[in-house]
């Protein structure tokens, strides 16, 4: 327990460090200057498809994770309620709420630790969202998947769009770049002492953040075991990381870059 504090603790601090940085990016302003509009959205066309299939019509969201909430608040356009985000750090949250109020959304925002959420948060959701990078910064997996089933309500479905854990195996700014420099099982978390970035650029110093690799396998039992029914799992050719990653796309050895999993409750 005293290691996940800690590893928890050390992944908030950096994340709220990366927050203002994001704020100064090309991105943000566009989001600014969208948002309320009625089609607003920032998912891409893999997740947008999946989405659309599922039918979500009316469906009360919640996304763990949530960063900005930019993802959360892409919902509506699918005829679903963005209801909740839950994340550890409060400067993204402040983005999130900015971002809401502009949006003219009814969405509230959750500053709490995954693992140890207050007794009152809502359990009766629709549809539970966790995107790119979440499952990374999660320390103890089956943990998660056990929280994050808590919150769905009887036939609520969990969405996972996130980047293929084989990723983790390489290193795109090495000299080779495609000769694997960790194993696909390795269990010790990487830990940098940079700023956040999406954008591939290198991060100001700052603190020490913590990323788990979880195999493909992990992730499938870890939902199997919280009581979910796996009903899709999607493995894609396309990069949804940082763009470092995608000089992995186009190989004539193709290999898994992000995955789509979709797991019921019952």
């Amino acid at each position: 327990m005293e290691e996940l504090e800690t590893y928890t603790q050390a992944n908030k601090d950096a994340w709220n460090a990366s927050a203002e940085a994001h704020r100064h990016t090309k991105e943000w302003q566009e989001m600014i200057a969208s948002i309320a509009a009625p089609d607003f959205s920032v998912l891409d066309d893999t997740l947008t498809q999946v989405l659309t299939e599922m039918d979500i019509m009316g469906a009360r969201a919640v996304q763990v994770g949530c960063n900005n909430g930019r993802e959360l608040l892409s919902l509506p356009v699918f005829g679903a309620q963005a209801v909740l985000g839950i994340d550890q750090s409060e400067a993204f949250l402040d983005q999130a709420q900015e971002l809401a109020a502009l949006a003219g959304s009814g969405c509230t925002f959750l500053n709490a630790n995954i693992y140890d959420l207050p007794d009152d948060v809502p359990r009766d959701f629709d549809v539970a969202l966790v995107t790119i990078g979440v499952l990374g910064w999660m320390p103890d997996l089956p943990r998660f998947f056990e929280v994050v089933a808590g919150l769905l309500t009887t036939g609520g479905r969990l969405v996972i769009y996130e980047s293929h854990p084989i990723l983790d195996m390489y290193e795109p700014d090495e000299a080779d770049p495609f000769t694997p420099v960790r194993s696909y099982f390795n269990k010790r978390p990487q830990s940098w002492s940079e700023t956040i970035t999406y954008d591939g650029s290198a991060g100001a110093p700052g603190p020490e953040s913590y990323w788990f690799t979880h195999t493909m396998g992990e992730i499938v039992t870890g939902c199997i075991a919280s009581g979910l029914r796996i009903a899709q799992l999607t493995e894609y050719a396309h990069c949804n990381r940082e763009v470092d990653f995608e000089k992995y796309e186009g190989r004539t050895a193709q290999l898994p870059l992000c995955y789509v999993l979709v797991a019921g409750k019952t």
